[in-house]
């Protein structure tokens, strides 16, 4: 009998996670599914009991689903590492960014800056504020909407320059990607998996778990622009 496990995940592990259930799928006739959508509204449908499988959210949202007993206690596993890259419109001239000064001094140039509702949009004005140009920046910042990816906004000539996690930007028309933020001021979100309570096959989707983590895994994360955790 075919089974169905379905899952629910943020937009940055959207493409990783739906060629690893494709994979799965083939592997063993079950029927794997994943919905992405903005991970704040993923949460929420998760502490609603929406009757998920498996979450897949940053470690410190799984680790509070954990506490909250949304999703179950001993499941949760680190799947990727995913760092913040930097684009611009595919015709735009490409500003350096290979120090924390010159990136920097890009944001202070940008007409435009975009960001995410997600941890990376976070820690960016964190880094904006330590830089001492939050205000001066404020009128420029475009933060896109909950699944909204700020690609999107860069290819549609909405936002001059871009961060955002490299597993959203990589797969997106009409955008350059310069490149990953500096080591000195890389973003870096792990994302994990768990099972949640509502789920009806907990046996099944622990299995599910176990192929996500997998060294089987590794080569489409990687494809993805995550690094395997």
């Amino acid at each position: 009998m075919r089974l169905r496990i379905t899952g629910i995940s943020s937009m940055a592990t959207r493409g990783v996670l739906n060629e690893l259930a494709t994979q799965y799928n083939a592997a063993t006739g079950q029927s794997l599914a994943f919905e992405s959508v903005g991970g704040v509204d993923a949460a929420r449908r998760v502490e609603a009991d929406e009757g998920f499988d498996i979450v897949v959210l940053a470690a410190d949202v799984i680790a509070r689903l954990v506490a909250q007993g949304r999703a179950l206690a001993g499941t949760a596993v680190d799947l990727v590492h995913s760092g913040v890259a930097v684009a611009v419109a595919a015709d735009a001239a490409q500003p350096d960014i290979g120090s924390e000064a010159a990136v920097r001094a890009a944001v202070l140039a940008a007409p435009s800056i975009g960001y995410s509702t997600g941890p990376s949009g976070v820690a960016l004005a964190r880094l904006f504020a330590r830089w001492g140009i939050a205000e001066q920046i404020a009128a420029r910042l475009i933060q896109a909407k909950p699944g909204v990816p700020v690609g999107a906004l860069v290819a549609a000539g909405q936002v001059a320059l871009g961060f955002q996690q490299l597993s959203e930007l990589i797969h997106q028309d009409g955008i350059s990607v310069i490149g990953p933020l500096p080591p000195e001021i890389q973003i870096t979100t792990t994302f994990s998996a768990a099972l949640c309570r509502s789920g009806s096959q907990p046996e099944l989707s622990a299995t599910v778990l176990r192929f996500l983590a997998s060294p089987e895994a590794a080569a489409a994360k990687r494809n993805h622009g995550m690094q395997p955790a």
